[in-house]
């Protein structure tokens, strides 16, 4: 993973990356992975509450089995992130860092939140969970497919709740947010495209070892498949991503995590 704070004055992503974090039971003898990217607004505190609790509550789901499809159990754990962000941040309970630069004076961070793109990597599946304009994509054999697909009718939604989607910069809710749902974004999608993603992915893994069927994903998640995993074409590929970004003057934040699902 790679993730840097880039011509924005100050750096409100936070990236998540925890390796079986899920103990192995019945279910999943060989154990779950998680990889998650939040792009916070307004301020970090939102997104980092994420990163320090959104793969707990996902752990809690899954150990407590109170879910019966991984599409609830996703949901569930979105809605008990943005409950106990909510709470503490309504109840005044934020606590902002010496580097924070937190525009909002009072205990009411309505303003503030955080986008969330969370894969569970499972030895058959990829569960991938999206709230906000943070992108995951999967690489399969050089194609890569959308794993965050667009949602037409959120316009429809957002229109019968009273509010308006402006063009400003692109489409924005209201004219500022360029998401129509968040917790309580995205340097490099902004220029780089999910074909240049998983193809700069696909090149670095392929660079390593003799070619064999892969695949790839990324702000941000990327995913590839084939041999053996190697951790050093990963990390090639998100520091080559990110300085793409940079170099095609993204002017957002920029976090990337490449993730390597090919089997031994």
């Amino acid at each position: 993973m790679t993730s840097v704070c880039g011509r924005r004055r100050d750096m409100e992503d936070a990236v998540a990356i925890h390796p079986s974090f899920s103990e192995p039971n019945p279910n999943f003898p060989t154990g779950l992975h998680f990889y998650g990217v939040y792009d916070g607004h307004g301020c970090s505190h939102v997104a980092t509450r994420c990163k320090d609790r959104m793969h707990e509550i996902v752990k809690d789901e899954i150990q407590n089995g109170g879910s019966s499809s991984w599409e609830q159990t996703m949901f569930q754990s979105f809605s008990k992130m943005d409950m106990e962000v909510g709470d503490c941040c309504n109840g005044g309970n934020v606590v902002c860092t010496s580097a924070c630069r937190c525009e909002l004076q009072t205990p009411q961070c309505d303003a503030v939140g955080s986008t969330a793109v969370v894969a569970v990597v499972t030895p058959d599946k990829v569960v991938v969970s999206n709230c906000g304009d943070s992108r995951a994509v999967l690489c399969r054999n050089g194609v890569a497919i959308p794993l965050s697909p667009d949602r037409p009718d959120e316009l429809n939604r957002i229109q019968e709740a009273g509010g308006r989607v402006i063009f400003w910069d692109g489409p924005r809710v209201l004219g500022v947010l360029a998401m129509s749902r968040a917790i309580a974004s995205d340097g490099l999608w902004d220029v780089v495209s999910n074909e240049t993603a998983c193809g700069v992915a696909r090149m670095c893994l392929q660079s390593r070892k003799p070619p064999s069927p892969p695949r790839s994903p990324g702000n941000d998640i990327t995913v590839t498949e084939a041999g053996e995993s190697s951790d050093k074409a990963c990390s090639d590929a998100s520091i080559l991503l990110t300085k793409l970004a940079l170099a095609r003057h993204s002017t957002d934040n920029v976090s990337v995590v490449v993730v390597d699902l090919r089997r031994s």
